[in-house]
């Protein structure tokens, strides 16, 4: 007589050890890509939404809704370029302690699997605007992916080129909301955008020296101090405050000139409560931070509500 614990394989099914070798189904891999994506630090891509706001174009229908496919097209870009970067980085992600449970590093994700829709993702997002014929839209898509391609394959390993290339990316980003729908830039706008981005990235990779093996292996991480990184954080916000002051204060009259004043107490609020949790080693993902830490967020939600009224209210 048979075993009477075991069940009878079915008829034609595969051995269950044929079966393991197949690798993860349809559905974890799906799972796996999503998370290869990282969809956390899709809240980058808000900053589309900057330049419109700014304009006071959001309350049409029509230009947040083109908006809204802008954000999209540049999550869909911003997720090709990641999985290129953790298929190159693969090897120095598994000697990181949180770097290595990602989906390729962990072996979740097959790096053929990933540099294949990776590709996909990164040809895709500019192919969709030709369409449209918005060519500025374009030209931008195409620069922040051409930027972060040279990132990944050589600035990042090129001291002070590295943080520069990461705040630019940022700045790509508030430009194609404003180049999507047409709407004229201010030096205030541009420098106030490209010195928070130093200061986010400064803060980033402060962080990451201030957490011992948190570096992951990043080449560049030798190359700086916490000292040097502490002050381009300082040097970054306090120009970044100097100048959301002038703009607050000059050629605004009425009540728009005492909402944007306003708006100056949860701006300084929120630059100050981002040096604290980066003095604390918690900058180094700045997305966690920004969807975590309850006081940013209120500081975030102000300076918003304040901007807006005055803008399209004052």
């Amino acid at each position: 007589m048979g075993d009477l614990g075991s069940r009878p394989a079915r008829a034609g099914a595969p051995p269950r050890d044929a079966r393991q070798r197949r690798g993860p189904g349809v559905r974890a891999r799906a799972a796996a890509l999503l998370r290869a994506c990282r969809p956390k630090q899709w809240v980058k891509n808000l900053l589309v939404f900057a330049a419109p706001g700014a304009a006071g174009r959001l309350d049409d229908p029509a230009v947040f809704g083109w908006t809204a496919v802008v954000f999209v097209l540049f999550c869909v870009a911003a997720s090709g370029t990641y999985l290129l970067n953790d298929v190159r980085d693969a090897e120095e992600d598994r000697r990181h302690e949180r770097k290595r449970r990602r989906p390729v590093a962990s072996g979740a994700l097959s790096p053929r699997f990933a540099a294949v829709a990776g590709a996909v993702l990164v040809v895709a997002a500019p192919l969709a605007v030709l369409p449209t014929g918005r060519l500025p839209l374009f030209v931008v898509l195409v620069g922040y992916l051409l930027l972060t391609g040279a990132y990944t394959l050589w600035l990042k390993d090129i001291a002070v080129c590295d943080i520069v290339a990461v705040a630019g990316c940022h700045v790509l980003r508030a430009l194609a909301g404003g180049v999507a729908i047409g709407v004229p830039f201010t030096s205030w706008f541009l420098i106030v955008v490209l010195l928070a981005a130093l200061l986010v990235v400064a803060g980033k990779r402060e962080a990451e020296l201030r957490n011992p093996g948190s570096g992951g292996g990043r080449a560049t991480l030798a190359r700086y101090s916490v000292r040097y990184l502490a002050q381009v954080r300082t040097m970054a916000a306090g120009a970044m405050i100097v100048t959301y002051c002038l703009w607050a204060l000059e050629n605004h009259t009425g009540p728009e000139l005492g909402f944007h004043a306003a708006s100056i107490v949860p701006f300084i609020m929120f630059v100050l409560r981002h040096h604290l949790l980066v003095d604390r080693g918690q900058g180094e993902e700045p997305e966690e931070i920004a969807l975590r830490d309850r006081p940013l967020q209120v500081s975030l939600l102000g300076l918003v509500v304040l901007v807006g009224l005055g803008i399209y209210v004052g």
